[in-house]
């Protein structure tokens, strides 16, 4: 047999594909309308964002709007809303990627108890939609936190679709208006004749805070595993070494402190001689109002400070020692 007629099916095989391919390809697509043609890609968005879900469950977010487009008036320049925006890597977070599959909501008439809603879920189940996307950076400590053990969640201070603020996506208009809701003695406090410059703008709950939790403790600081380390963070100035320590200062700032507020100078606790007077009993030399040896006030005391002589209360490298002397 000669090499032409070896060859001859092998041609007329590949003619056939060739012809096949060529067919698929020219055959005309079904006409889409342009509703569907915007449908059709928030649907497959919003299945992407949640590949465990059947994809044939979800309704996209075009679908959404026809009943819900007040929501999307508040959801608008929010962070948010970059899920809106199809350039945007978030594009794929729909509605469905926090509410769940739609067509049973939609098939049932709008039937509330057919779609997720955090009103009638559990904060941890709330919060657990939240955490699919927002579990990083300094968010990654909040399962066992604070706020978490007090049975709240994320939408206890945020608001997803109408927030309050610039930034942050609170329900109300600031930081300080929204841990107030809950921690109104700490704001009391900031009403005070001393406090730290919040009420100014200068600083914010989150200068010192982490609401979403922290690794090493149970006041939420944002910085270091103690209230030390949190506060020398700013004030450098107090952080030592010394040669000579005060044991009340390495035991904590607030021991002398109320970082919140206080009436009296330095944000101190109680007014000075009081407050060295509260460990600093029976000395030496005059160091309480009345002592042993004499009934009337110490003229050594009266109207002045214990720190007229004692100002390096921090710590001190003098040669005077542990007196902690200027």
């Amino acid at each position: 047999m000669s090499r032409l007629h070896r060859t001859a099916p092998a041609l007329w095989l590949g003619g056939a594909l060739a012809i096949l391919m060529l067919a698929i390809v020219f055959v005309p697509a079904k006409p889409v309308s342009a509703k569907a043609s915007k449908a059709e890609p928030a649907k497959a968005a919003a299945a992407q964002a949640a590949p465990a879900q059947d994809s044939s469950q979800y309704v996209g977010e075009e679908t959404c709007l026809t009943c819900h487009e007040d929501r999307k008036k508040g959801y608008h320049g929010s962070p948010h809303s970059r899920a809106l925006d199809p350039r945007s890597p978030a594009a794929a977070a729909g509605c469905e990627s926090c509410h769940g599959p739609g067509k049973a909501h939609v098939e049932g008439d709008g039937d509330k108890t057919k779609i997720l809603r955090p009103s009638s879920m559990t904060a941890k189940d709330v919060t657990q939609i939240c955490l699919t996307c927002h579990s990083r950076g300094d968010r990654a400590a909040w399962e066992g936190s604070q706020h978490d053990g007090r049975n709240l969640s994320c939408v206890t201070c945020h608001s997803v679709h109408e927030p309050k603020s610039e930034k942050s996506q609170l329900k109300k208009t600031t930081q300080l208006e929204t841990c107030g809701t809950c921690h109104k003695d700490k704001v009391a406090k900031l009403n005070r004749t001393g406090h730290m410059p919040v009420r100014e703008g200068k600083m914010e709950c989150t200068s010192c805070h982490n609401p979403h939790g922290s690794m090493s403790n149970v006041r939420l600081l944002k910085v270091g595993d103690s209230i030390n380390e949190s506060c020398v963070s700013c004030h450098t100035e107090k952080r030592g070494p010394y040669l000579y320590e005060h044991a009340p200062t390495n035991e904590s700032c607030v021991t002398c402190h109320d970082p919140h507020g206080t009436n009296n100078d330095r944000l101190l606790v109680a007014k000075l001689p009081m407050l060295c007077q509260r460990c600093h009993v029976h000395s030496r030399h005059p160091a309480t109002i009345y002592d042993a040896t004499q009934t009337k006030t110490s003229n050594r005391l009266f109207g002045r400070s214990c720190m007229n002589c004692h100002q390096q209360i921090h710590g001190s490298n003098h040669p005077a020692g542990n007196f902690f002397v200027r």
